[in-house]
Parts: structure tokens; C-alpha cells; sequence
């Protein structure tokens, strides 16, 4: 079964590379929601399946992965930056604070009409941030298209820990997935990290 990842994420891209698997790309350009009346689970999964089902619509025979990534502190949805300014604000939030990362996942094949969704949660701490900690961040990493202005994997170190999995903060939960995608037929290769 061919796999379609429907996001124009490069870390997402590469993320699902680095499970050994073939795959097109094809992004969507459908508008995310940031906020939903029942829970940031079911906010995370919305906009996900948004996303796959935009692209499995005219793929049918495929399998469409959507994913969504949203950053959460308190009651706060911390989606991407409007513009630097903006990723300030959500870095001086997030300073010294424990928070959620919630990437919703769906995988779709309309031909077989089968569906998955799920939802995985990683706790971040982030280390106490001085303005020019945040300015230098800011000047190492494009924060503008990341959930919550920052990327876990890029620029000077921000996070002080994490409790689950590393490859949800940076957009996919790669050990679910991976369970997930083999209920379909597609086995991830060796090459999984």
C-alpha cells in the first residue's frame, strides 16, 4: 500500500525517513483549528484528520498520515508564532515551566474505509530562560512555522528534561506510529530510532 504523509513539515519528512519507509509528501494547505469545546486531545486529532482527509479524498488507494503538534501550558494552546514578538511571549511563558506537547495522529485509507486516530503527550520542562537566552534562540532557530516557538532538537539548549517520547515533541511518535502503520501492512525498517 503506498503511504502519503500530508504535511509540509521537514522534521515530520525527515522523522518518517527515519523509519525506513517509502513514502510521498503532499501537503495540505487547510486551515487548523486552535481551539476545540471538549478537550486538546480531540483539538490535536481534528486537526489532523483535517489534514488527511484533505489529501486522502483524491488518493483513495492510499494510506494518508495527518499529524498535528500543539504545545499546552496550563489552559493555553501555544500553536506557531504570528511573528517574533509573539515567539517571545510564548518563550517567556514556557521559561522555567512544565508543559504538554500533543501530537494527534490519523491514518486513513478510504479504499479499505479504514481510520486510527490517536493522540500521544509528552511532558517538557523547559530550564529558566533570561531575555538573552530567548534572544539568542530566537537568532539560532526559524521559530515561526514550530508549535510554541521553539524546536527540541535545534539552537542553544532550552529544555531542562522530558517524560515520554523525544520524536513526538519534534512531530511524530515514532514508536506508536510505528506499532500503528503495522496494523495497516507497512513495517518499519531497521533503520528505526
Amino acid at each position: 500500500m503506498k503511504l502519503i504523509l500530508a504535511s509540509a513539515s521537514p522534521r515530520r519528512t525527515e522523522l518518517l525517513k527515519s523509519l525506513g519507509l517509502q513514502f510521498d509528501v503532499m501537503p495540505t494547505g487547510v486551515a487548523e483549528r486552535d481551539e476545540h469545546p471538549t478537550s486538546f486531545h480531540d483539538l490535536a486529532i481534528h486537526n489532523a484528520q483535517v489534514k488527511a482527509h484533505d489529501v486522502a479524498v483524491r488518493h483513495p488507494d492510499a494510506l494518508v498520515l495527518g499529524a498535528d503538534t500543539i504545545v499546552v501550558l496550563g489552559n493555553e494552546v501555544f500553536g506557531k508564532p504570528s511573528d517574533l514578538d509573539d515567539a517571545r511571549r510564548m518563550l517567556r511563558s514556557l521559561s522555567g515551566q512544565g508543559h504538554s506537547v500533543i501530537t494527534g495522529v490519523c491514518l486513513i485509507c478510504r479504499a479499505e474505509n479504514r481510520e486510527r486516530v490517536f493522540t500521544v503527550e509528552t511532558r517538557v520542562r523547559f530550564r529558566e530562560l533570561a531575555e538573552a537566552d530567548i534572544e539568542q534562540y530566537l537568532d539560532a532557530v526559524d521559530v515561526l512555522d514550530k508549535a510554541g516557538a521553539y524546536a527540541i532538537q535545534e539552537g542553544p539548549p532550552i529544555v531542562a528534561g522530558i517524560e515520554g517520547s523525544y520524536s513526538n515533541v519534534i512531530g511524530l511518535p515514532l514508536e506508536r506510529l510505528a506499532a500503528e502503520l503495522c496494523e495497516f501492512g507497512i513495517a518499519a525498517g531497521s533503520e528505526r530510532h
